[in-house]
C-alpha cells in the first residue's frame, strides 16, 4: 500500500507508490476527481483469469478509458461530452486508495448511496446479473489528485477487456486528497453501514 508522510487537507508527500493501474469509464474517473464519486463497482469481464475479478491492489493509478455510449450509462447531462483517446499516450490525473470491498448480493442496499457514484440504476443491474454467482465487487475509495499530470506513451498492453494495468515505475508525484478528512470519513461509515446489511 502507498505510504504517506504528513497527510493533511492539502498536499500528501509520497514516499513509495504502487505501478498499478485499474481502468475505468474516463468520465467516472472525472467524477472521482471532483469528488462526486467514491464508490467503484466491477463484475468482471473476459480477460480477467480463471479466478475473475477482485481488487487486488490496495492502492492504483486511474486509467480512464475512452468510448462515447458512457455518456448514455451515466447520470449526467446527455450533452456531456466524453473527451478523445489520445492514440500516442495516455494522462493519469488520478490515484485512488481503497478503504474497504464488499460483495453485494441485494442492490436495494445501494439505493441510498446513489449520491456516491454516478452510474444509471440499469447498469449497475446489468452488472450485478451477467454471470454467475449474481452479485457485485464495490469498492470505498479515498480519491488523490496528481500533480503533475503523469504522461505515458501508450503500450498495446494497456488495450485489452481486462481491469487492470501493470505500469512502469513512476516518476515523484504528489498526490492532493479529493476530499476533505471529514466529508471522507462520513462517507466511508455511510458506505460500511449500508455493505454491513448485505
Amino acid at each position: 500500500m502507498t505510504q504517506v508522510q504528513g497527510a493533511t487537507e492539502n498536499l500528501i508527500s509520497v514516499t513509495s507508490i504502487t505501478p498499478h493501474a485499474f481502468k475505468e469509464w474516463a468520465l467516472v474517473c472525472n467524477s472521482m476527481l471532483e469528488g462526486a464519486t467514491s464508490l467503484i463497482f466491477r463484475k468482471g469481464g473476459i480477460a480477467e483469469g480463471r479466478d475473475g475479478f477482485r481488487f487486488r491492489h490496495e492502492s492504483f493509478f486511474l486509467f480512464p478509458t475512452f468510448f462515447h455510449e458512457q455518456v448514455e450509462r451515466l447520470r449526467l447531462d446527455p450533452r456531456t461530452t466524453v473527451g478523445s483517446e489520445n492514440s500516442d499516450s495516455v494522462a493519469l490525473a488520478g490515484y485512488a486508495q481503497v478503504e474497504f470491498t464488499a460483495w453485494i448480493t441485494d442492490l436495494a442496499i445501494l439505493e441510498p448511496l446513489s449520491d456516491l457514484h454516478i452510474l444509471k440504476p440499469e447498469v449497475l443491474e446489468q452488472r450485478y446479473a451477467y454471470d454467475e454467482p449474481k452479485g457485485l465487487h464495490l469498492a470505498m475509495v479515498r480519491v488523490f489528485r496528481i500533480s503533475p499530470v503523469w504522461v505515458l506513451p501508450y503500450q498495446k498492453s494497456f488495450g485489452g477487456c481486462r481491469s487492470w494495468i501493470e505500469l512502469p515505475p513512476p516518476p515523484h508525484l504528489d498526490l492532493t486528497p479529493v476530499l476533505g478528512e471529514n466529508e471522507h470519513n462520513l462517507r466511508r461509515e455511510r458506505v460500511r453501514a449500508a455493505a454491513a446489511e448485505k
